[in-house]
């Protein structure tokens, strides 16, 4: 493959990035092809020591979606880093897949009844000093904060569980892009 070639290749797999970063990506590959020719090999020994542009472009997305949620932990970057994890190849998909969506569904399950019970007790607590007399008034209001609170203690534990998922989903990015890569690079590159 040449040059051009698989420079296109993995300008067009990187599309998705910032473009500063991209930029920066493809200028590190323009200069190993320049050193490459410098040691007197061909476009072609350097693009296939380089590895195939295509996975090259998923596994640096996906090592930028994991730096990002590194970086700042928040729902956008937990997203990027899951998607990164995911987009590494097809078989994972096949493979995390069935283990993702059912506890996702749990988490995002968890994290609804955690604003409906906290509704819920927002809602006793101010009907609580329309309905009855004397005791009821506390009571009906007092029963309305311990439902506010479960609700609140019910939402803090499945954000601390939706963090510790995402890490765990990092992780075994970052455990794949560890045993994969060395099998997958030619063996003109480890020598």
């Amino acid at each position: 493959m040449s040059r051009q070639a698989f420079l296109n290749r993995l300008r067009e797999g990187l599309r998705d990035m910032p473009a500063g970063a991209a930029d920066d990506i493809i200028a590190d590959y323009e200069a190993h092809f320049v050193e490459g020719e410098a040691a007197g090999r061909t476009e072609a020994e350097v693009a296939a020591a380089l590895g195939d542009p295509s996975r090259l472009a998923r596994e640096l997305k996906a090592e930028a979606g994991l730096k990002q949620w590194e970086a700042q932990r928040n729902p956008s970057a937990a997203a990027g880093a899951v998607f990164a994890v995911l987009g590494l190849g097809a078989i994972d998909v096949l493979i995390l897949l069935p283990i993702l969506l059912p506890i996702a569904g749990v988490l995002f399950g968890l994290a609804i009844a955690g604003v409906a019970l906290f509704g819920v007790g927002g809602f006793v607590f101010a009907i609580g000093p329309f309905v009855g007399t004397g005791r009821d008034i506390g009571a009906a209001m007092l029963a309305g904060v311990g439902v506010m609170a479960g609700g609140l203690s019910l939402g803090s534990l499945t954000a601390l569980a939706t963090i510790g998922f995402v890490n765990a989903l990092v992780w075994y990015g970052r455990l794949h892009l560890r045993l994969l890569k060395p099998a997958l690079e030619p063996t003109e590159a480890r020598s």
